[in-house]
């Protein structure tokens, strides 16, 4: 799933023309865009979706919105590590991994000897 997240701002810098940031997600710091929002300043907050800052937010409502997205488990979801992630097998919400019947299972030569 993405997620538009608030972040707050932490330093701007421009490379090769491009106001980029780094932006704090609730202990997750990632690179993001800032040319959507040209006048945004350090300590300020931003809705950020894929590595680009949207729009202002009021520190506030940015971190009530951080905050449940914490609490539901989003914030992981979006920002885990995704290594950790697949070593971890199924998500936490598939109780059963089961076959489907009649599905190819990618092996034809193989479906077709037995």
């Amino acid at each position: 799933m993405c997620l538009a997240v608030p972040g707050k701002v932490l330093d701007i810098e421009e490379r090769d023309g491009t106001r980029m940031a780094n932006v704090d997600f609730g202990g997750v710091v990632k690179e993001v865009c800032l040319e959507y929002v040209p006048d945004l300043a350090v300590g300020e907050y931003a809705i950020v979706h894929v590595g680009f800052a949207l729009q202002r937010l009021d520190e506030e409502s940015a971190r009530k919105t951080l905050a449940l997205f914490e609490e539901l488990g989003l914030l992981q979801e979006e920002f885990g590590d995704p290594w950790e992630a697949a070593a971890g097998g199924a998500p936490p919400w598939v109780t059963e991994a089961r076959a489907v019947p009649g599905a190819d299972s990618g092996d034809g030569a193989r479906e077709a000897r037995q």
